[in-house]
């Protein structure tokens, strides 16, 4: 199995908020300026993280993140600079088995308070398909959906879990900016429930349900909106179809009505406009969301989302 999809552990909430947090402030993709600041020290594993923790901390902390834009996250191989200045700050926000390298430094350093974002709410397992459309798939594939999908900040309602979670943590390890964390909290969920309702209301009435995507990292966002979505690949971004699996999505395609093959900004859009010619299909983004970049169709996580909601919409054909 590939190492970067492990199955990811599911610690009860109350253990991880337990172990605290404190405060963080505007993110830095130097991790060495992590740590030392006169505010509390956060780093964060990915730009998901460091976006709670920096909506949750406000002007109260100094947040890093370990990934640089533009970076795929599964990728990601901590330098010793970065172990070091992960040693020396307050607090880590991470999300355990998406990223091994940073699993490894998190066990290993002395760090007092760890919070694991996949302990905050529930993992479920998908694969190349949601909710329908049994697939054969290659035996690389099929290890791919031995763990848990980790992409659960892409549904509004989880990534609001988490972020009561990592809220309640800030509170307890931070007891004087208590009444800042826990009002940043409440905000940031009333955005995200808003955001929620947009996606319910968006795609309530569409003339498919089906949507096509170069791998399977919107399982979440499927299920919640009563979408399903076909992966060119599994889990794995970077993982090439069998010709089973292709001339499958190109029957499917025909038959659900699919008009669209989303790529991602992260990895390369050559696969999906293959499929997209041989099928004559569209080609359009879904953002996954790991990282911000220039090509990103948006600014941070919610003008993104909002982005993906268009994109949506127009694929499957808003009624």
């Amino acid at each position: 199995m590939n190492v970067r999809r492990r199955l990811i552990s599911g610690t009860a909430v109350a253990a991880a908020t337990a172990l605290g947090l404190a405060t963080l402030s505007a993110c830095s993709s130097d991790s060495a300026a992590a740590a030392n600041t006169d505010k509390f020290d956060v780093v964060a594993s990915f730009y998901p993280m460091a976006f709670l923790a920096e909506q949750i901390g406000g002007d109260r902390v100094n947040v890093t993140s370990l990934t640089e834009p533009g970076q795929e996250p599964h990728d990601l191989e901590i330098s010793a600079r970065q172990t070091a200045a992960l040693q020396e700050s307050d607090a880590v926000l991470y999300l355990k088995d998406l990223q091994p390298s940073v699993d490894d430094a998190v066990a290993q350093s002395e760090i007092k308070t760890k919070i694991d974002a996949a302990s905050l709410t529930t993992l479920e397992k998908h694969g190349n398909e949601v909710g329908g459309h049994a697939a054969e798939h290659d035996d690389h594939e099929n290890e791919e959906l031995s763990g848990l999908d980790p992409h659960i900040w892409l549904d509004p309602v989880r990534y609001s879990q988490v972020a009561e979670g990592v809220g309640k943590a800030f509170e307890k390890a931070d007891p004087e900016h208590a009444a800042d964390y826990k009002a940043n909290t409440a905000a940031l969920v009333k955005k995200l429930d808003a955001l929620n309702t947009r996606f319910e209301v968006g795609l309530a009435n569409t003339k498919t349900k089906v949507f096509v995507t170069t791998h399977a990292a919107f399982g979440y966002l499927a299920e919640r909106y009563g979408l399903t979505e076909e992966a060119i690949n599994g889990l794995d971004p970077e993982s090439e179809p069998s010709a089973a699996r292709v001339k499958e999505l190109e029957k499917m395609a025909k038959a659900d009505g699919v008009t669209t093959v989303f790529y991602e900004t992260l990895v390369s859009d050559k696969t999906a406009k293959t499929i997209a010619s041989d099928a004559n299909l569209e080609t359009d983004v879904l953002d996954p969301i790991e990282g911000i970049t220039k090509k990103s169709r948006g600014t941070d996580y919610f003008s993104v989302q909002e982005a993906n909601l268009e994109a949506l919409k127009t694929a499957l054909g808003t009624k």
